[in-house]
């Protein structure tokens, strides 16, 4: 079973990347002088932007509804689920 590549491994993603990179680069080379000072404040700043980011796939932090611990789960994990479950019930006949 194939798994879909991301979007970053894909032609698009790295063509992304690449512009990404340029553009970092050119604008520290330009600006490095104006932005280094600001550099510890702008780490700073990442702090909160990565913790968004990184609990998209979190479920959020329950309104209430749920008892505490209980977590809903959404179709697409259940059949993430499945699939897994099926997968390993796969590789365990080959064996």
């Amino acid at each position: 079973m194939a798994s879909k590549p991301g979007y970053w491994t894909s032609l698009h993603g790295l063509a992304t990347l690449t512009l990404i990179g340029a553009a970092l680069y050119f604008l520290f080379m330009e600006h490095g002088a104006h932005l280094l000072p600001y550099l510890p404040f702008l780490i700073i700043l990442l702090c909160p932007l990565m913790h968004l980011f990184m609990h998209k796939g979190h479920g959020g932090h329950g309104g209430g509804e749920h008892g505490h611990g209980q977590h809903q789960q959404t179709d697409a994990d259940q059949a993430y689920r499945r699939g897994l479950e099926e997968g390993r019930k796969e590789a365990a006949k080959r064996r």
